[in-house]
């Protein structure tokens, strides 16, 4: 859409980057050209958002020119800024410049639009132009206007897009849809989320204590919140394997961080390494006394050696808590932190 103004050595053209799809009050217009022209030289402005309208010089004659460029209007001067490429435009150049509209994001909820006088009313439609000044400050100073376009300002809303075109057209209906979004949205927002708030990894801290009570764990408050946060989210995963060499490997990889290392085949290699002691049995004719053991090795026994980076990082009590509490009840064990 662009609108445009002519004199004889100076053409000025206005491009809006954001129409609005609802002609304002356009249901009032006695003339349908009236509304389309309305339509035409708008701007859309949105609380927060910014929208831009595009203003392109044209010199028509064949010397260069001085300029300054001017925006005039019943709205506030902090609510645009002016971008340009420079103050001259060559013979028979153009130049572009670029004003940002830019409303504040609480435009319809400060005091003057909640509470307004009985006099004012909260306006939302504005009308501006754009003076031009050539060669200013010159004998030959020149000074041209474009024609009005107008600013609204109308909150954004998406529930639009579920309603067809011809109500979209209705300028009324896009502020009618935004109370109902401004309603029900967080609501819905709050269901989309919902996933987050139960998933023990991105829940807030206060409900950590909620859902650990929920798989039933026992939230000990000595463990940082990502080690509980870690262990409450496989605390079932902990409860099915309780009592074996992988419940208990699982256990300490969710506290110490080290790897569980499944694909190293040798169980002495591995940084969370439980192995059981076996040895020569006592065989009549091959043992000697003081090397074999009955049986082969102590029984219910196994032995825990972990291999961390830095040692110091590992509390050895907590360890043997763990340990004390995964393994079954008749076994022993000996803890090693290389």
């Amino acid at each position: 859409m662009v609108q445009s103004r002519s004199s004889p050595n100076i053409h000025i053209e206005l491009t809006p980057m954001q129409i609005p799809e609802a002609v304002p009050r356009a249901g009032l217009q006695s003339q349908e050209s009236d509304a389309i022209d309305l339509l035409n030289t708008s701007l859309l402005l949105n609380p927060g958002k910014a929208s831009e309208m595009i203003v392109r010089v044209q010199n028509l004659e064949e010397r260069p020119q001085q300029l300054n460029l001017k925006l005039e209007g019943d709205f506030p001067r902090q609510w645009y800024q002016i971008g340009t490429e420079g103050n001259e435009i060559p013979p028979r150049g153009t130049m572009d410049a670029v004003f940002r509209f830019q409303i504040p994001k609480n435009f319809f909820e400060n005091q003057q639009a909640i509470i307004p006088s009985q006099k004012d009313r909260l306006q939302l439609d504005f009308r501006s132009c754009v003076t031009l000044h050539l060669n200013p400050d010159t004998e030959r100073e020149e000074i041209h206007h474009s024609k009005q376009f107008g600013l609204h300002i109308r909150p954004w809303t998406k529930y639009l897009e579920f309603l067809p075109v011809l109500y979209r057209e209705v300028d009324f209906i896009g502020r009618f849809m935004k109370i109902f979004e401004t309603a029900y949205q967080p609501a819905i927002d709050g269901f989309n989320t919902m996933w987050a708030n139960i998933d023990p990894l991105t829940a807030p801290q206060a409900i950590l204590p909620f859902l650990a009570h929920w798989v039933a764990w026992d939230f000990d408050p000595t463990w940082d919140t990502h080690q509980q946060r870690r262990l409450i989210r496989r605390a079932i995963e902990l409860y099915r394997w309780r009592g074996t060499r992988k419940g208990l490997r699982l256990y300490l990889h969710l506290y110490t961080g080290l790897p569980l290392d499944e694909n190293i085949p040798n169980e002495n290699d591995k940084h969370i390494s439980i192995t059981e002691p076996f040895g020569d049995s006592f065989i009549l004719g091959e043992a000697e006394l003081g090397s074999a053991i009955l049986a082969g090795g102590r029984p219910f026994h196994f032995v825990v050696h972990l291999h961390p980076e830095q040692p110091d990082s590992i509390n050895e009590n907590l360890i043997r808590r763990i340990i004390e509490q995964e393994k079954p009840a008749f076994c022993s064990y000996e803890l090693v932190i290389e």
